[in-house]
């Protein structure tokens, strides 16, 4: 972790509301006046869509598991790396993996591809990364040393796999069958290398619907934000002021002393009375550090 150039990481499964959480920095950034860098998870992939798809094959005629949620189709190192450098000089490298025709039609490629490896823009505030494994640990890559704020996107699973298969099927024109089998063949890294991630943030949100969602391989839609609860945890955060929080949000309450509910529709101004305070105060460390008295 570093003061001079904070990180930001909101970590979370394909398909468990990191996009729309990104929405919610972006606009506090705006608000701030803070020029971020953004990392996108997927940008350390090993594997393109087509060479992914040989490797589950290869996988499975050796009886054996590959997921995007493993280490054996991610480059942890060279994330680890992008974080030390960016919280030691303010500097880093990064590409984008692009999903989709339309992602990809601007630089001449086809979709499940990577751009170029290039470096992160100059003189920004603080890093901002959403993807798979910003609180990552393994024996050969610790990740989440580097993270100054680490918040979890974590609705609860069926939830979870719900939002996957509607998002994957509509908008990335994969066959239901096919997000189904990726569920069930990630189910080990799942549990291996996303879930310990969530004992490491600072706050999760997790997102609890209030409708059916017993079976979510047969749900046709995802259940709406005024259709579920959040629940949010907060952890090794000093001074929150949830007295505040409880009279800004109606319906909100505690449920644990670090714990708090707070009504779906409610999210997003949760989200920004939570976190527009703790990115206030990782840049007014950053300028006391950076002011000329200080140099």
């Amino acid at each position: 972790m570093s003061a001079k150039h904070p990180i930001i990481a909101v970590t979370g499964s394909s398909g468990a509301g990191t996009t729309t959480t990104t929405t919610a920095f972006s606009h506090i950034f705006r608000q701030l006046g803070i020029n971020a860098a953004f990392v996108e998870g997927d940008s350390f992939h090993h594997y393109t869509r087509a060479e992914m798809e040989v490797m589950i094959r290869k996988a499975q005629a050796e009886n054996r598991h590959i997921s995007y949620f493993g280490p054996e189709a991610n480059d942890f190192a060279r994330l680890e790396q992008c974080f030390s450098d960016y919280s030691t000089t303010g500097n880093g490298e990064t590409r984008s993996y692009l999903h989709t025709f339309d992602e990809a039609v601007p630089y001449n490629q086809m979709p499940g591809t990577f751009t170029q490896w290039k470096p992160l823009p100059e003189s920004t505030d603080m890093l901002y990364y959403e993807g798979l494994h910003g609180g990552v640990v393994t024996d050969d890559a610790d990740v989440a040393q580097h993270v100054d704020l680490l918040i979890g996107m974590v609705p609860i699973v069926n939830l979870e796999w719900i939002q996957k298969i509607v998002r994957d099927t509509k908008e990335r024109g994969h066959t239901r069958e096919k997000v189904m089998g990726s569920i069930v063949r990630s189910m080990d890294d799942y549990i291996n290398h996303m879930t310990p991630q969530f004992s490491r943030t600072h706050i999760n949100f997790q997102r609890v619907p209030t409708v059916d969602t017993s079976n979510p391989f047969s749900a046709k839609g995802i259940p709406s934000l005024d259709e579920s609860f959040v629940v949010i945890r907060f952890r090794g955060i000093e001074n929150v002021d949830f007295p505040y929080y409880l009279s800004m949000i109606d319906g909100a309450f505690m449920s644990r002393i670090n714990t708090m509910v707070v009504p779906g529709g409610k999210m997003p101004l949760a989200m920004e009375l939570i976190l527009t305070p703790l990115i206030r105060d990782l840049m007014e460390k950053r300028r006391q550090l950076l002011s000329p008295e200080n140099e």
